[in-house]
């Protein structure tokens, strides 16, 4: 299954620790979605200004409800891919950030998306 939304879904996770998403069942792995403050553009748009700050970060595809991008690590060059799913009917940001490879990121996938979110809750 390639990335992007499929019936209103991300793809899902693996049962590893190298991943975080808000649509998932296994709890080490799951985070609460960012609930929109504002319309889905300004919620849509307040990401992408969030994720213009951070270094190593690149869009690589966006859609009307979807955002994808591409994190590539200092040193090793491994990459992350940060997926985000507007949900109108819930009003509510979805996400999905995984390694690419490795079994643990040491909690780097979680952290990048707590970062995110922090930032996105700030008024």
């Amino acid at each position: 299954m390639k990335l992007g939304v499929t019936n209103g879904q991300l793809k899902p996770v693996e049962d590893k620790p190298n991943s975080v998403s808000s649509q998932t069942d296994i709890k080490r792995n799951y985070m609460e979605p960012i609930p929109y403050s504002g319309s889905h553009a300004q919620s849509q748009s307040k990401i992408k200004m969030i994720i213009i700050n951070m270094k190593q970060m690149e869009l690589v595809e966006e859609k009307a409800n979807y955002l994808h991008y591409v994190e590539t690590s200092k040193v090793f060059k491994f990459k992350d891919d940060v997926e985000f799913y507007f949900d109108d009917s819930k009003q509510v940001t979805h996400f999905r950030s995984k390694s690419r490879v490795g079994y643990s990121d040491f909690g780097v996938n979680k952290k990048r998306m707590q970062k995110i979110t922090d930032a996105y809750k700030r008024p």
